[in-house]
Parts: structure tokens; C-alpha cells; sequence
């Protein structure tokens, strides 16, 4: 026969035990998901900066284009 102070112990290790296991899953999500919000922040920042390069490029093409052509020099 198993007396109270055993099934008291039992019941709080049981507890303990529930209580990590659903703390760790917890804690599981909490960093995936902090993981998959880093990624995203930076995949946002590298496309930006990907832009600001493509509208660096674009202005220096329109600039060459715009720029009228040299006359050769007469001699």
C-alpha cells in the first residue's frame, strides 16, 4: 500500500515532469519562430538593397545615355 507522502511525491514529479516538457515545447516555438522573423527581416533588407543597386545602375545608364556625344576634334 502506497502512503500519502508517496502518492504526494508522485503526483509533484508527475507535475515537474508535465510542466518541463510543455515549458521546452514552448520554448521550441517561441525560437522557430524567432528563427523565421530573422530570415524574413533580412531576405526584406537584402531585397532593398538589391533595389537601391538596380536604381544605382539604372541612374548611371541614363546618365551615360544622356550625356550628348564628343565632337572629334578638328585639326
Amino acid at each position: 500500500m502506497v502512503g500519502r507522502f508517496e502518492r504526494n511525491k508522485d503526483t509533484l514529479q508527475e507535475l515537474t515532469e508535465s510542466a518541463a516538457t510543455h515549458v521546452g515545447n514552448i520554448a521550441g516555438i517561441i525560437t522557430g519562430a524567432v528563427r523565421e522573423v530573422t530570415r524574413e527581416v533580412g531576405d526584406w533588407i537584402s531585397d532593398g538593397i538589391e533595389m537601391r543597386e538596380a536604381a544605382r545602375k539604372a541612374s548611371a545608364d541614363d546618365e551615360r545615355v544622356a550625356e550628348p556625344p564628343s565632337e572629334p576634334s578638328g585639326g
